[in-house]
């Protein structure tokens, strides 16, 4: 049973977030830096943007069937597993000059990142008892943002300074200081029993698993359709050379987001949900109609990074309240959706920018989030249910 006594283990739970934090890292910075890997491998930058893609295919391949052969391997060994292999990869892409084993290196590395996605979530909830399992996801998740917001502008500026080889480096470097501190920090956990795993399939048929899993790809979808073309969006509005600047105020926006959402998920899950998709739309129905003006698109961008900066804390707690004994293989269901909505916003926008314009994004935005609200407010049993969850958590034991 929760008292007022117990605290977050937060240098166990940051450590998950360092973890997060290098996923995201890993998997953007060939970004920033696409004509200095070109001229270093001996490709176009649009060859070497098929890093991005190569890792991002490594994660949507591996995530689900690793985590399901994992289940029973003790939890550390298998955190330890994942960023050893960022260490690995990570050092492999600085030092390789082949292109073909570059795209191989960062395949591997996307691997790693898929186990990692799917594991953080239910580490971090396993921390705790079950009544601030929501506080300590969004503890663990707070790696993304500041990822975001600040690791990839420097790991880019690090790149342009001292070679794109450098910053992988780096990354290399901050995965030894971080399998240190697991070591040290973080508490170990057996895996799953036999006979308490549960088929895929039966995890997908849970109540409450596929509404959550439909608001995550919408939302997302909606969320990457804009962040992925939010340069051409702005030019309209007169800021094509303070891309920057919006994005940083996007990212503290999210830090923000995900502070108010720890305080508040274990008790008004349904209704930050629920709040959230609602401003975000109402930003996207501002986008669409002046997204020509310099203010809208700053105060607009403030309130999206404030409801994106809680989503993952409150779809992860969801879907993991809702599966139950099948909650890691829920959560690697949730890295394959989450990354094929990367992707999808990616594809869409494209598919929209050229007839269309950028203008056309927002509308899309929308439908898409009109869609993902339908969908919670329908979940009101399963899914995302009435209530405060504080409460019905501790009636149940914490999630494996």
């Amino acid at each position: 049973m929760t008292t007022h006594k117990e605290r977050l283990p937060l240098g166990a739970l940051l450590a998950l977030a360092m973890t997060g934090f290098i996923c995201i890292v890993t998997e953007t910075l060939p970004a920033g830096l696409l004509p200095e890997i070109g001229t270093g491998l001996g490709v176009s930058p649009a060859l070497a943007g098929q890093m991005v893609t190569s890792y991002a295919l490594g994660s949507l391949l591996a995530a689900i069937p690793l985590t399901i052969a994992t289940q029973g391997w003790r939890r550390r060994n298998v955190l330890l597993l994942t960023i050893i292999g960022f260490l690995l990869f990570n050092s492999l892409t600085a030092w390789s000059s082949s292109y073909s084993l570059t795209l191989v290196a960062r395949f591997f590395a996307g691997v790693s990142a898929g186990l990692a996605w799917s594991l953080i979530a239910g580490y971090a909830r396993r921390m705790v008892s079950p009544a601030l399992q929501g506080r300590a996801l969004a503890v663990a998740m707070v790696g993304t943002p500041v990822a975001l917001s600040l690791g990839v502008p420097l790991g880019t500026w690090l790149g342009g300074l001292m070679g794109w080889r450098s910053a992988f480096a780096v990354m290399s470097g901050l995965t030894l200081v971080l399998i240190a501190w697991v070591l040290i920090k973080v508490p170990d956990y057996p895996g799953q029993a036999a006979s308490q795993r549960l088929p895929l399939r039966q995890v997908l048929l849970t109540p409450g698993v596929r509404p959550v899993l439909a608001v995550v790809l919408t939302w997302m979808l909606a969320h990457n359709l804009l962040y992925t073309y939010i340069a051409p969006f702005v030019v309209p509005a007169g800021l094509g050379e303070q891309v920057g600047s919006v994005l940083l105020v996007f990212g503290v926006a999210a830090l923000l987001g995900i502070w108010i959402t720890g305080r508040l998920v274990d008790g008004q899950l349904r209704r930050l949900v629920l709040l959230s998709l609602a401003a975000f739309a109402a930003v996207a129905v501002a986008f669409g109609a002046w997204g020509d003006s310099p203010m809208v698109v700053y105060v607009g961008t403030f309130i999206w990074g404030l409801t994106f900066g809680g989503a993952a804390t409150l779809l992860q707690t969801a879907l993991a309240d809702a599966a139950g004994d099948g909650a890691d293989v829920a959560l690697s269901m949730n890295v394959v959706t989450w990354n094929g909505a990367i992707a999808g916003g990616g594809l869409i926008g494209g598919a929209l920018l050229g007839p269309l314009g950028a203008s056309s994004l927002p509308w899309v935005l929308v439908v898409l989030l009109l869609i993902a609200g339908w969908i919670a407010l329908g979940a009101r049993r399963h899914g995302f249910p009435q209530g405060n969850r504080q409460a019905q958590a501790t009636a149940q034991p914490a999630a494996a």
